[in-house]
């Protein structure tokens, strides 16, 4: 177990290393010119050369990234050029903002996807189990965004039930921090429900078919049992899923912090991305990607804990 963790992380670090690289170079590929972001088109030619040589960029972009890794594997991500402050220290303050929202939305997508795909799962062809098909065409169809303006519209403008917009500490009011925390969870639970709820369905309906099932039967097992004994073999796939959402979700996360004015990681990108802020883009996505590393890594384990006939080669 040791051995197979070990490759996981390694091959997790050259995954970081490669997605740090990629976005360096598409970074400097869209913003020809970071000066004239920072500076403004109104900018002489001097102050945007006398800018370069501040920031580095008179040095080649290969230079330039083994530099700033280089400083990152220290743990100094570099200073944003927006305001000059340490890029960690910006994204230490909303990480959490982001990681609230996006792991409740994942405790909501999997309680609800997982109890919806099983109750389909099992009951193929019933009424619930072609709502839950009908409900996964909507949900696909309609666009994030919508789903996230109809809530506030319906839960915080017309019933008040949930804040439009903003954030609450736990430090400051535990009882705030879920209700600032629940419309945008939910906005981005809602796609991966369904995700959810899909995948454990099929694998409920193939697991319900294999022999050993009709063993179980056969042998006076409760239905109660039966069925744990199916989710177990079924919880693989959608343990899978959840952990591919997560990086989703992140991404997600983007849009719904906008819409409910949420001061986390994907407000930051996109302050970053409007004026070309490289430094806070490449940390930000330096952070995502361990996030999801962990993730990944802590599925694998989980998969042979939960079914023993899966192989952690």
């Amino acid at each position: 177990m040791t051995k197979f963790i070990a490759k996981r992380l390694l091959a997790g670090l050259i995954l970081l290393a490669a997605v740090c690289m990629g976005t360096f170079f598409l970074a400097h590929l869209a913003i020809s010119d970071p000066t004239v972001a920072l500076l403004g088109s109104s900018a002489t030619p001097e102050q945007q050369a006398v800018l370069a040589k501040e920031l580095g960029l008179d040095r080649p972009l290969l230079v330039q990234f083994q530099a700033w890794l280089s400083s990152a594997i220290t743990g100094d991500l570099g200073t944003s050029w927006r305001n000059q402050q340490p890029v960690w220290d910006q994204i230490v303050l909303r990480v959490p903002v982001t990681l609230s929202v996006v792991s409740f939305a994942i405790l909501i997508s999997a309680f609800v996807g997982v109890v919806c795909g099983l109750i389909a799962g099992l009951n193929p062809g019933s009424t619930f189990d072609k709502g839950v098909k009908i409900a996964t065409v909507l949900l696909f169809a309609l666009p994030g965004f919508w789903i996230s303006l109809m809530l506030v519209i319906w839960f915080a403008v017309r019933l008040r039930w949930f804040p439009s917009f903003g954030y609450v500490s736990p430090a400051v009011s535990f009882g705030g921090w879920i209700r600032s925390i629940t419309l945008p969870a939910v906005a981005l639970a809602l796609g991966a429900i369904v995700m959810i709820a899909e995948q454990l369905r099929n694998q409920v309906i193939a697991v319900s078919q294999q022999d050993f099932v009709r063993t179980l039967r056969s042998r006076g097992l409760s239905n109660f049992r039966v069925n744990l004994h199916i989710l177990r073999n079924a919880s693989p796939a959608a343990l899978t899923v959840i952990a591919v959402l997560f990086a989703s979700l992140l991404s997600g996360a983007i849009v719904v912090e906008a819409i409910f004015s949420l001061p986390g990681l994907g407000q930051l990108t996109q302050s970053a991305a409007q004026i070309g802020d490289i430094p806070v883009l490449l940390g930000i996505t330096m952070v995502s990607v361990v996030f999801v590393v962990i993730i990944y890594v802590v599925l694998d384990i989980a998969l042979g804990w939960i079914n023993p006939k899966v192989r952690l080669k």
